[in-house]
């Protein structure tokens, strides 16, 4: 079974973080929520949720990828965690998926893997994402590396997860059950 971590710092965006454990857990792939602090994780919009681990527990061998839900101030959290920008270093090294929707491809440019590759985010963010070439696809994959605009391509991005680690069968699977 592919297993993912998906990173939530308080002030994330609660569609694309809830969205994406959902999505990728009905496809059959193990998600672990791991929170920077306390296990529990107050979103952009008040939702609290709680995390299965701390940050501190996380042992990212384990992983096949890591998803960093967006909104604010919680991708500028992710951004200015050391562990977070570990996580996704590591996860590079290891060739697993890096996934960042929103403002989240911040923490992607922070840790230097978008460098040269094709890249998306939130309308406003490319000023902070000098190193890749932006685009403003809905979702963009390149290589490992996968970004998406925002909230409304929330469900998408998580299709392109399931996409990358299982198949597009699972993803049309999902979709008729989902009727999308």
């Amino acid at each position: 079974m592919k297993s993912i971590l998906l990173l939530m710092a308080d002030g994330f965006e609660e569609i694309e973080g809830i969205t994406c454990i959902d999505v990728l857990r009905r496809g059959g792939i193990n998600v672990v929520t791991a929170s920077l602090d306390n296990l529990d994780v107050c979103g952009s919009h008040n939702i609290i949720v709680k995390a299965d681990k701390p940050i501190n527990d996380i042992d990212i061998s384990q992983f096949d990828g890591v998803v960093l839900p967006g909104g604010m101030p919680g991708s500028a959290n992710l951004r200015d965690n050391e562990k977070v920008i570990k996580i996704v270093k590591e996860m590079n090294e290891m060739g697993g998926l890096i996934a960042a929707i929103c403002a989240a491809p911040i923490v992607l440019e922070r840790a230097g893997v978008i460098e040269g590759k094709n890249a998306t985010s939130y309308p406003g963010f490319n000023n902070e994402m000098g190193s890749c070439t932006y685009l403003e696809d809905r979702v963009v994959l390149d290589n490992n590396i996968l970004t998406a605009r925002g909230p409304g391509v929330a469900m998408e991005f998580s299709f392109a997860i399931v996409e990358y680690l299982i198949n597009i069968s699972k993803v049309d699977e999902l979709k008729i059950g989902m009727i999308v």
